[in-house]
């Protein structure tokens, strides 16, 4: 691999799973830096790569520029028509939703967030509850619409034009493939918003705001530094350890490590009212060895417990040719549903009771420790 990658042209690809490993993207650009490969950044989402180059990240400014450099600052200071900008990085969403629990902040603005996909849902239900007033752009009902003190229904994708950017960097843009009478897009909802609180952001339509990153262009200056091993990244963002649902360290005694990734089809809220589509998802199941279902007193086709100290969840096993003291989940797609996390407005709310992902059942991320037994 070591050749290959001294290669002229020579790419490495990462995906989401790399960074909720604590150092694994620090180990990553130390790779790339010794064999002289680049980085590639494959995003889960449509929509994270168009969200970077906004800057939306708390350490950039729109096109990767680092908020922490004066010329970088500069340059998009007079693209806003703004004397300065802040010199210190944003808060991330962990970050906000903990100002929030704090009292810190005056009102929250969330749009399109699905607290079961936060490293906390819990506790940032628990943040917006708390919040003095919340705003939510939404397309459906939700676990923050129920605690929003306003909701503003806004248009979907087929209802709007905009850009997509693909994990190369290549924008395509588009326009509204439906025309729906008074349907408000959510640039203009935080384009009223901004202009109720007197910052104008001057972005009427989607076009107004190609224009402007159109008229930023690509960074030419110094890149950060990449992110240290067991610190933070030269962006301002967080590294998550694994404090949820144990260490990703060495093993106690019982302890297993979880393994887990999305699939194609989980419990995504986009499959809302397509039952058909939803019934071809696969089924949600433990793998492991032969020799860790032994161990945890189980076979094929039995059901097991995954245990943390966060909860628990039970589905069937499958036996697999895999390594010893490791559990395969799906990251989402667990038995449940939304409803036990995100009531709509008017139903009862299970408190005490979670949702289908691995992040709101257990509380734990890939590369946690967990434990097995059979049910009870």
């Amino acid at each position: 691999m070591g050749q290959a990658l001294g290669e002229p042209g020579a790419v490495i690809l990462v995906g989401e799973r790399l960074a909720g490993v604590p150092g694994a993207l620090a180990a990553v650009a130390t790779l790339a830096a010794a064999s002289g490969a680049r980085i590639a950044w494959v995003p889960r989402r449509a929509g994270e790569r168009g969200a970077v180059e906004a800057g939306a990240l708390p350490g950039l400014l729109p096109v990767g520029r680092p908020v922490t450099d004066p010329a970088a600052r500069a340059e998009v200071a007079r693209t806003w028509g703004k004397g300065s900008l802040p010199a210190g990085p944003g808060r991330d969403t962990t970050a906000i939703l903990a100002a929030a629990a704090d009292g810190e902040l005056g009102a929250l603005v969330v749009a399109g967030v699905d607290p079961a996909d936060l490293p906390d849902p819990r506790a940032a239900l628990a943040a917006i509850e708390v919040a003095p007033f919340v705003v939510s752009l939404e397309l459906r009902a939700s676990a923050v619409t129920d605690r929003a003190d306003v909701v503003f229904p806004v248009a979907a994708v087929a209802e709007k034009a905009g850009t997509f950017v693909n994990w190369e960097g290549r924008g395509g843009t588009f326009g509204a493939a439906l025309r729906v009478p008074e349907v408000r897009t959510d640039l203009y909802v935080l384009g009223a918003i901004a202009d109720r609180m007197d910052v104008h952001l001057g972005l009427p339509d989607a076009e107004a705001a190609r224009a402007e990153l159109g008229m930023l262009g690509t960074w030419r200056g110094t890149r950060p530094e990449p992110p240290q091993v067991g610190g933070r990244g030269g962006l301002g963002g967080t590294v998550f350890p694994q404090e949820q649902g144990g260490s990703g360290g060495d093993r106690p005694p019982g302890a297993i490590l979880l393994a887990t990734w999305h699939q194609l089809l989980d419990s995504g809220r986009m499959q809302d009212g397509e039952p058909a589509l939803a019934g071809t998802a696969r089924p949600a199941v433990a793998r492991m060895s032969a020799a860790t279902a032994a161990e945890a007193g189980v076979a094929d086709g039995d059901k097991v417990t995954v245990a943390t100290d966060r909860g628990s969840v039970t589905v069937p096993v499958e036996v697999v040719p895999m390594a010893g003291h490791v559990v395969w989940l799906p990251a989402a797609g667990l038995p449940g549903n939304n409803a036990e996390i995100a009531p709509y407005p008017g139903e009862v709310e299970p408190a005490a009771q979670a949702g289908p992902t691995i992040l709101a059942r257990l509380g734990a991320r890939h590369g946690a420790m967990v434990t097995l037994r059979r049910p009870e």
